[in-house]
């Protein structure tokens, strides 16, 4: 089948077997690798894009029911210097392999959205689709946090 869906501002059309998942179409059609792939079941939140500026585990979707959509990986979320959230990920330490924080920041961004001003409880909430196997997650509640103090700034 063929799909047209715009990547960090770029539209990329390909033909694609329809069961082709989204996070195989980001990383093998368009080489992105920053989406990455954790459990292949939709638990662990690595794979975590905005579709159309909504966060969805790319792993969960087809490439053809993206077609005609907005994607935004964490590539695209850099604009010439790191995104907010990007930033205090690493200064709050929020990170250690990195392998998860890539959906980290793409879910937390993406809830920021919706609850500008969380508690520390809300952020917990807000990610719990998205697991870490290094932190025990007080540095990423607390990334997520200084990174929604600082938009109120």
């Amino acid at each position: 089948m063929n799909v047209s869906i715009t990547v960090n501002g770029t539209t990329y059309t390909r033909d694609v077997e329809p069961r082709m998942l989204l996070v195989d179409f980001i990383r093998d059609q368009i080489g992105l690798t920053g989406t990455k792939i954790g459990c292949d079941t939709s638990q662990c939140g690595a794979c975590t894009v905005h579709l159309d500026g909504k966060a969805a585990k790319a792993c969960t979707l087809l490439s053809v029911q993206a077609d005609g959509a907005e994607v935004t990986t964490i590539e695209g979320m850099a604009n010439g210097e790191l995104h907010p959230m990007q930033s205090s990920f690493w200064e709050k330490h929020g990170l250690q392999c990195g392998f998860c924080t890539p959906g980290m920041i793409m879910a937390a961004s993406a809830y920021l959205q919706t609850n500008a001003h969380p508690s520390e409880d809300e952020i917990r909430h807000g990610l719990e689709g998205n697991l870490c196997r290094c932190t025990g997650y007080q540095n990423i509640v607390t990334a997520v946090q200084a990174a929604a103090d600082s938009a109120g700034d």
